[in-house]
């Protein structure tokens, strides 16, 4: 029985036809993802249930010990230091995330009602950071950290920290360099929400009698919720595996998840546990990205 064309954007074709335009179009993406990030992934994962050679590199027997290892149960026993860095980074990511919330909030509002003359000057100083390598404005809150520089003074005079010594390497250091650096990620994507709301909703809401928080909760964060969605999954990401600011801001004190990753794929050449870290990332980026979604699609069911 001969098939019966259907009408596909405009044109009839058959199911052989739309799987051909399909491949024509989708294909070279679909290969390239396959190829460069589906590929490099599975590899990971494989890698992560391998066994560490003797001089570095994997071997068989498949095993789970790098899991293990990083769950606790080491050849000494039970120890919380791979747990511990885990909860850290999680910890990190978090903050980073709120505190850019925090600002790009504000921020975002502030641009979206400029006039438009102003908008593009606006949005130009937010993305200006990304002009200049990450490294060297890293090198630069050095600097400004330094117990000479005017931004520890004031901070000493406003009681912070002791006077004379360097607002770094600490915690600090580190959450304010992960802001500045991840904000224009939260700022963007919470802009364009903003920019599109619309306003007789909140004037609507407010003519009921709601007030500024009920306002903000029932007419407003539904309208910007895929900006907001969207920011927060870009920051707390990668926030949760940099291991470049932590590193320089932190003095190397404090372990976090990247920069574990990158010492055991380098100085300790043990790739079946580092691959184990990097599996567990990875589930924690897809688990990140399913809340994301979920929370999306009951937005849209439920306004």
């Amino acid at each position: 029985m001969t098939e019966k064309p259907e009408l596909y954007f405009g044109q009839r074709l058959t199911r052989g036809g739309r799987w051909g335009r399909a491949a024509v179009t989708n294909g070279p993406a679909v290969l390239w993802l396959g190829f460069f990030l589906l590929l490099p992934l599975a590899a990971i994962v494989v890698i992560s249930f391998l066994t560490r050679g003797e001089y570095g590199g994997v071997q068989l027997p498949f095993t789970l010990d790098s899991y293990r290892r990083l769950a606790g149960f080491g050849e000494l026993g039970f120890d919380l230091l791979y747990p511990v860095v885990l909860a850290r980074s999680l910890g990190l990511g978090l903050a980073t995330a709120g505190l850019c919330l925090l600002a790009a909030l504000p921020l975002a509002f502030f641009i979206a009602r400029l006039p438009e003359k102003f908008k593009a000057a606006a949005l130009t100083l937010v993305v200006i950071p990304f002009w200049t390598n990450l490294l060297i404005r890293t090198y630069a809150w050095q600097i400004l950290f330094s117990p000479e520089s005017w931004l520890t003074r004031a901070a000493h005079a406003l009681g912070f920290g002791i006077a004379g010594e360097a607002l770094y390497p600490g915690m600090f250091a580190v959450l304010t360099g992960m802001v500045c650096d991840f904000l224009p990620f939260m700022v963007l994507p919470l802009y364009a929400s903003v920019e599109k709301i619309d306003w007789s909703l909140a004037e609507a809401a407010a003519d009921l009698g709601a007030d500024r928080l009920r306002v903000f909760r029932h007419a407003l964060l539904p309208q910007i919720w895929p900006g907001l969605g969207a920011g927060l999954m870009l920051v707390f990401l990668p926030a949760t595996g940099q291991f470049v600011i932590p590193d320089l801001l932190g003095g190397a004190k404090t372990a976090m998840l990247g920069n574990v990753i990158q010492q055991q794929f380098a100085s300790s050449r043990d790739w079946p546990f580092g691959s184990a870290i990097a599996a567990v990332a990875l589930l924690i980026v897809f688990a990140g990205m399913g809340l994301f979604l979920r929370k999306g699609v009951r937005q849209e069911v439920l306004p």
